[in-house]
């Protein structure tokens, strides 16, 4: 709000003052003015920086969901190096070196997004999923300390932002899958479940049927599963059911679930790429798991979730396994140029 204006000059009516008085301001409005740009061009901020800062990190992020992670890293390394207190570009970052499996960097980057945000839910859950995968490969004690670590990164994200599904989703396979010692607990699963269930049934469902599941209550299991495709008809929620299948060693079951999540996916996003890998695992419908990559690859739903250049690993082993050396080569060659730090795609390729 602007201040009260100040009290009003008198005026003059001597003319002699009021030419002077009219040359002395004239003078000093124009030195002032000269002053006052000077003194702008410094302390006010530069729009134009800003906005070159902000076209970039959208490059950037564009870059990362294509799997472009040679380009997206580079141009958010300087980013951050031009402002350390860029969240935004630090979350990037990590989500990229997360992407090509650089695990200690990745928990570099996440770290410095919190520290820039903490109120930041999507800071708080990629630092909870990079202190995973340390841990994964961690000694028993270390891997107890980082198992403290995930879970209060998962419960920050899921506090500061309940909506938040991705966080929703990794909090509750967290609390299912660890013991009570470092903070997990089924009771815990059931009531994320109950909080969650009227922003989004599908997840809370899901929580409910691998709940189910570690209780091997299988017929509630199934039944969450499957209320979990119910309520929304998503196809990720048909490859949870075919995974649920594919646990329980009900092929068939599991390949018509799958088959089920390939028809219902038009976007050809992530989920056709999950229901392949089941298929692979389970060594069924390879021409099916086969396409199913190849339109994900030519579609416009990445994401760095799963990215391009693990798919082009991905159907680079497809072919190895059929006998197409030559096919294979050209795949592992493709993630290389997408993520050329890539060490399963360095390892495939000099394999052949």
């Amino acid at each position: 709000m602007r201040g009260n204006p100040g009290p009003q000059m008198k005026r003059r009516t001597h003319a002699t003052a009021a030419v002077r008085i009219l040359f002395t301001v004239m003078l000093a409005a124009q030195c002032s003015s000269v002053a006052f740009a000077a003194v702008g061009a410094s302390a006010a901020p530069d729009r134009s920086s800003e906005d070159r800062t902000a076209l970039d990190r959208k490059a950037a992020e564009k870059s990362l969901l294509q799997g472009r992670i040679d380009e997206s890293v580079t141009v958010l390394k300087r980013l951050v190096a031009a402002n350390p207190k860029d969240g935004q570009a630090y979350l990037l970052l990590c989500r990229g070196y997360f992407a090509e499996e650089h695990v200690e960097e990745a928990i570099e980057a996440c770290e410095k997004a919190v520290h820039a945000n903490a109120r930041s839910s999507d800071a708080q859950d990629w630092l909870g999923r990079a202190y995973g995968v340390k841990a994964d490969h961690a000694g028993p004690l270390e891997g107890f300390i980082l198992a403290r670590d995930v879970r209060a990164a998962f419960e920050a994200a899921v506090a500061s932002d309940p909506g938040n599904s991705a966080a929703v989703g990794d909090l509750s396979e967290y609390y299912v899958a660890a013991p009570s010692v470092v903070g997990g607990g089924l009771e815990k699963a059931d009531e994320l479940a109950d909080h969650s269930f009227a922003r989004m049934p599908q997840q809370a469902h899901r929580i409910r049927a691998m709940v189910a599941e570690k209780r091997k209550d299988y017929g509630t299991a199934e039944r969450e599963f499957q209320a979990a495709i119910d309520v929304a008809k998503r196809p990720d929620a048909w490859v949870d059911l075919g995974s649920y299948y594919q646990r329980q060693q009900q092929w068939d079951r599991a390949v018509d679930a799958l088959k089920h999540a390939l028809a219902a996916d038009r976007a050809k996003d992530a989920a056709i790429v999950d229901a392949a890998s089941i298929l692979i695992e389970m060594n069924r419908e390879q021409r099916l798991a086969k396409l199913a990559l190849q339109q994900y690859l030519a579609g416009n739903a990445k994401t760095d979730a799963v990215p391009a250049f693990k798919v082009h690993v991905m159907l680079g082993k497809m072919l190895a396994d059929t006998g197409d050396a030559t096919g294979a080569r050209i795949e592992f060659g493709k993630a290389l140029e997408l993520a050329s730090n890539y060490a399963p795609a360095k390892r495939a390729l000099k394999q052949k």
